[in-house]
């Protein structure tokens, strides 16, 4: 299974056009917020993005969403996305022949920190080594405030293209306690065919309990400067 999987040398998109959804929630301030933002990647441009719809919690609009985004702008601007392809260079393989939902499940071991990689599992197809998910814990934590994050990102096809469906984070964050996070892709282009028509929501939209629209933090979230 291990074979199969590393033999495949799936490649992401050459060039992509998505809509992502962005939901966050912490526990402790009781704050809530979401986004939808258009994303474009290609070789020639890089990676850009576009906020569509916004709502809830304006600290995590600002601390969470557009940082991520900020970051993978960033990681495409410096060349850096290879940090965290699954191949020999960044883990160590093992084939632990478990069988999870009709998907073999292969160990995956980071060979150095970084916040780009997972400790914990794949799993893959059992008859072609295709990947759906990982899923497991940051091997380095993003920040000093970020104690733990465990992640599950899922994979599919759309088109021709292997790509990123969703991923879920929920992190242990000192003060703030529990956070989750969500972000899904409706993609709209894939290498030049289109897909799909994902349309963005209203800023007005309640989603998963968000708070109204806000440009400030409330009262209760912590105001930390960057």
């Amino acid at each position: 299974m291990l074979d199969r999987f590393l033999t495949r040398n799936d490649e992401p998109p050459a060039a992509y056009r998505a809509l992502r959804r962005l939901e966050a929630n912490n526990q402790h301030f009781g704050a809530n917020a979401w986004m939808d933002v258009w994303t474009e990647a290609d070789l020639a441009g890089g990676f850009r993005y576009q906020v569509a719809a916004e709502g809830g919690s304006g600290y995590i609009r600002r601390r969470v969403f557009l940082e991520a985004l900020e970051s993978e702008e960033k990681l495409w601007r410096e060349g850096e996305p290879k940090r965290a392809q699954l191949n020999h260079a960044n883990y160590s393989f093992k084939d632990d022949g478990r069988v999870d939902g009709g998907l073999a499940s292969l160990a995956i071991s980071p060979k150095r920190k970084d916040v780009l990689l997972v400790d914990g599992w794949l799993f893959v197809k059992q008859e072609d080594g295709d990947l759906v998910r990982i899923e497991g814990r940051l091997s380095k934590n993003p920040s000093f405030w970020t104690r733990r994050v465990e992640i599950v990102r899922r994979y599919g096809r759309v088109g021709d293209a292997h790509v990123p469906l969703e991923i879920e984070s929920v992190a242990q964050v000192l003060i703030a306690g529990r956070s989750t996070f969500r972000m899904t892709y409706e993609y709209e282009t894939v290498n030049g065919h289109h897909v799909g028509d994902p349309k963005p929501r209203t800023s007005g939209a309640e989603v998963s309990g968000a708070q109204p629209s806000s440009t400030e933090p409330s009262a209760k979230e912590p105001q930390t400067e960057k």
